[in-house]
């Protein structure tokens, strides 16, 4: 399974323009490595960034949030993958199903409006996506499978949660803003998260700042975990005010590239304290 899985990866990989290892970009070294790898009968593309070495390193996979309209567009958020591997951590950052050039219809295409059940089928096919990364980093030489974390921003919390609910691969969860923009119209997405959030038995961290939509869907995840006994830590950080608030509430943006610097130091002591033992 671990070859035939290697060379699947490897004979994607070959068909994207520029998604060698280390590829060029506009003369400036790339950070990272494209690559795809199976989940179903689904070719999922991610980012793969590794530190210099032999490893074997700790892995995190980091889960982006939504982006309507702008599904295909490819977006590696390397400054998530650069900020964890200058701490030694191999990063794996997937396109879910129907985002960069993943297959699959997008989002929107396989949602539209709704935000009860299908909402929440939808988020949770996209986990498969995750927990098939699992998968793949079981072929990378220097990756640790024993200390294995998941990380996620906003739709990529929710997916980051769930992920955590239904795996035993992995030793941390960190959501940052999850759900927050959809919580108070989907009774159904509350009703899903409160449930695998009691199922997370690992420590879990929750972020968010306190001028995002709203500050309910992690506190209730760090609640529901809590009370099922895992290990939990909640930051609420300060109003935050973006350059481009990109037409959601300010607070959200906290975790994108303007607002990295104010989570940094927490997400890395986090995982140190969870990843780094061996």
């Amino acid at each position: 399974m671990r070859s035939a899985l290697g060379a699947w990866v490897i004979a994607f990989s070959s068909l994207l323009p520029g998604g060698e290892a280390w590829a060029q970009s506009s003369g400036k070294q790339q950070s990272y490595e494209t690559v795809f790898y199976p989940s179903g009968k689904l070719k999922i593309e991610a980012y793969l960034f590794k530190p210099d070495g032999p490893g074997p390193f700790p892995v995190v996979v980091y889960n982006h949030g939504s982006r309507a309209g702008h599904e295909r567009e490819e977006r590696p958020f390397a400054y998530v993958g650069e900020i964890l591997v200058r701490s030694g951590y191999v990063v794996v950052v997937p396109e879910r199903r129907g985002y960069g050039k993943s297959d699959g219809p997008t989002f929107g295409q396989t949602v539209g409006k709704d935000r009860g059940p299908r909402f929440v089928a939808c988020v949770q096919e996209e986990t498969d996506d995750v927990l098939a990364a699992v998968e793949f980093i079981k072929t990378l030489p220097n990756a640790d499978m024993k200390r294995l974390g998941v990380m996620g921003w906003s739709f990529g919390g929710i997916v980051s949660v769930f992920a955590a609910s239904r795996s035993s691969a992995f030793r941390a969860v960190v959501d940052q803003a999850g759900a927050a923009l959809t919580w108070d119209h989907s009774p159904a997405m509350q009703e899903a998260l409160k449930k695998a959030a009691r199922k997370i038995q690992i420590p879990l961290l929750g972020m968010v700042a306190e001028n995002d939509r709203t500050t309910e869907s992690v506190k209730a995840v760090v609640r529901e975990a809590e009370a099922s006994g895992a290990a939990t830590k909640l930051i609420v950080y300060p109003a935050f005010t973006p350059q481009d608030a990109a037409g959601v509430a300010p607070g959200h943006m906290i975790f994108g590239r303007d607002g990295w610097r104010f989570w940094e130091a927490d997400v890395k002591e986090f995982l140190a304290k969870y990843l780094n033992d061996r």
